[in-house]
């Protein structure tokens, strides 16, 4: 019956984002993006305490954690976002649209990995080592990193869609299909779409498992899921203007990453508790967001002063 109800819920939410508040296409402000923002997080905070009381303390704080170590992870999808429609020079007027049949896309495949992955861990236990090895694995890859640009002409479903697809030109307004003499047309809005979900796809192989480190319940890991993606829109129209300031960002994640892998490797050996799991994940994000809003401010002032010097050149 939870399951029904929290399904009808999502709907309901998505229904009255696209079809009444987002009816028509159009640019996203600061002030509507912090708006939904603090709408999804009161949303989740309220379901967690809904947790809590029909579900107990234990439950509840798995839900919070998997919700805090989703929504950091879906911070680093902003990045790519960025990337992403800056290389395809997509219209702000439609980013939304775009955003929300890959979140849409994005439920879907989670809601198939989540299930997969329980299952995998309930029946072959063994396997919980090998998500940890590889949670640390990307971990690792994460901090020695360099290259952080895309290249889509290496996507292989865009590759394949490309070979198989008619592509039109140019931007059709907001639609993915358009037809054009009896010839239906892909839109590079499309291709856009396409490649927002085959990167989802590769952020829920890291996500996912992080997730299950923290709790077994299909229920608790398809929710926290959710809330952490639903949010993910107004988030990135919150932040794609600063995201760049959060130089740290992708370090404390890949720390977190390597530590939710060693609590799996660890988990047969010694159990760490939810709340102490719960705390050091907050205590990485936090100091990752501090040092790096002080290292912007830093670079800030530097070029401030650099400018000045060369005003004073000049004259």
């Amino acid at each position: 019956m939870e399951w029904i109800l929290f399904i009808v819920f999502v709907l309901i939410m998505l229904f009255l984002d696209l079809g009444v508040f987002h009816k028509t296409s159009h640019v996203v402000k600061l002030r509507e993006a912090l708006s939904w923002s603090a709408v999804w997080i009161a949303l989740a905070l309220l379901f967690n305490a809904g947790i809590y009381y029909w579900q107990g303390h234990q439950k509840a704080l798995e839900f919070f954690t998997g919700y805090l170590i989703e929504k950091s992870l879906s911070v680093d999808n902003i990045f790519i976002f960025v990337l992403v429609f800056s290389y395809f020079k997509v219209p702000s007027l439609y980013q939304h649209k775009v955003l929300f049949w890959g979140i849409f896309g994005a439920l879907i495949m989670r809601v198939i990995f989540i299930f997969a992955g329980v299952a995998l861990i309930e029946r072959f236990h063994w396997i919980i080592y090998i998500f940890g090895a590889f949670l640390i694995y990307t971990g690792i890859k994460m901090l020695t990193q360099k290259d952080k640009d895309i290249h889509p002409e290496k996507n292989p479903v865009l590759k394949l869609a490309q070979k198989y697809i008619r592509v039109s030109p140019s931007y059709e307004e907001d639609k993915f299909f358009v037809t054009r003499d009896r010839t239906r047309f892909a839109t590079p809005l499309f291709i856009v779409l396409l490649f927002i979900e085959t990167t989802d796809l590769i952020f829920a192989v890291d996500s996912i498992p992080a997730v299950l480190a923290i709790s077994s319940d299909p229920f608790i890991v398809f929710t926290s899921n959710v809330f952490a993606i639903l949010g993910l829109r107004s988030l990135y129209f919150a932040l794609a203007g600063i995201i760049e300031k959060f130089i740290y960002l992708s370090y404390g994640l890949a720390i977190i990453l390597m530590f939710v892998g060693l609590k799996m490797l660890l988990s047969d050996i010694f159990h760490i508790p939810i709340a102490i799991s719960l705390g050091v994940i907050a205590l990485i994000l936090t100091a990752s967001i501090v040092l790096s809003l002080r290292a912007s401010k830093r670079k800030g002032n530097i070029e401030e002063v650099q400018k000045m010097g060369e005003k004073m050149v000049e004259k």
